[in-house]
């Protein structure tokens, strides 16, 4: 298992913005203690040329995120004061993910980034605590370096909120296939266009929720997409815990999700990448716990 972990992840933030970035320096350390990972699985991730994040992103909304140019509007649609920091985070963080993708195709089988999922940053605008998007931008460097491996990317979105960023990107790439199962209710308002949404009523509990997916991942598997290469935003955010879901899943609930989609792509040999996206609850050992349960679920199928 290889974990892509940066250590600038908790950024000097006002207290608002600060709790929902501990999890990013808790969830190394629990792996750690509990001997899910070890200091050899975690790598560093550097910032990728910008001539890879110019394959997804417009330039001049990249040139003014990285030099303090947002609009206030655009600030305030990021979720996030602008600071020199916080650009360096964004563009780090996408290099945790093509590096998950390049040590994936080396023989990993699974690698994670402990950052990542930002689904909802669109080409040339910012929204919902995201400012570029990592999974597009790694899977447009895969397009681009990987011709011959990889030639058909399927994005599994288990986000409570919808992949609304990266619906946008890929909509006219055949290559790409977006997979968005989310709370129908919840944010963003004004939903895009994914190549399978899959709206789901508020309180959707376990039971249901692991029908529908149950149901409808192997099909994309098998027969609609058949991938060479699958990334999972494995959001813990579905918790019934959770200040900014309206779903109901139990950690129970939100582990099994885990296992079937990793389980799925362990038992087809598919190459894949992992990105945790949102999590809110209340208490942040909720959200730790959760996301560990990723984590645990890799280390169990690939060793």
């Amino acid at each position: 298992m290889t974990i892509a972990f940066a250590p600038n992840y908790l950024l000097p933030l006002p207290p608002g913005h600060r709790f929902p970035m501990l999890k990013y320096e808790l969830l190394p350390e629990q792996l750690l203690h509990e001997g899910t990972a070890t200091a050899s699985d975690f790598f560093i991730p550097t910032p990728p040329p910008l001539a890879e994040v110019l394959r997804t992103h417009e330039a001049d909304y990249l040139h003014r995120l990285l030099h303090g140019q947002l609009t206030r509007q655009e600030e305030r649609a990021s979720g996030f004061p602008w600071s020199a920091a916080l650009a360096d985070r964004e563009i780090t963080l996408l290099g945790g993910t093509i590096g998950c993708a390049q040590r994936v195709l080396a023989g990993a089988g699974v690698a994670l980034n402990i950052a990542g999922g930002t689904h909802h940053a669109f080409a040339g605008r910012p929204e919902g605590f995201c400012l570029l998007n990592d999974q597009a931008v790694a899977a447009n460097w895969l397009l681009a370096h990987e011709p011959v491996r990889v030639r058909q990317i399927l994005i599994i979105d288990l986000d409570v909120h919808q992949g609304n960023g990266t619906a946008a990107i890929f909509r006219h790439e055949p290559r790409v296939f977006t997979f968005s199962m989310h709370g129908a209710r919840n944010f963003p308002g004004r939903k895009e266009v994914s190549d399978l949404d899959l709206p789901l009523p508020d309180g959707t509990t376990d039971a249901a929720y692991l029908a529908l997916l149950a149901d409808t991942l192997p099909r994309l598997l098998d027969e609609q997409v058949r991938p060479d290469f699958v990334f999972y935003l494995s959001g813990v955010d579905v918790l019934a815990t959770d200040k900014l879901g309206h779903l109901a899943l139990t950690r129970a609930g939100c582990r099994q999700r885990d296992e079937l989609v990793l389980g799925a792509c362990h038992q087809r040999g598919l190459p894949v990448v992992v990105c945790m996206g949102g999590g809110y609850s209340e208490r942040i050992a909720d959200i730790v716990e959760a996301h560990a349960n990723t984590y645990r679920v890799a280390a169990d199928l690939w060793g």
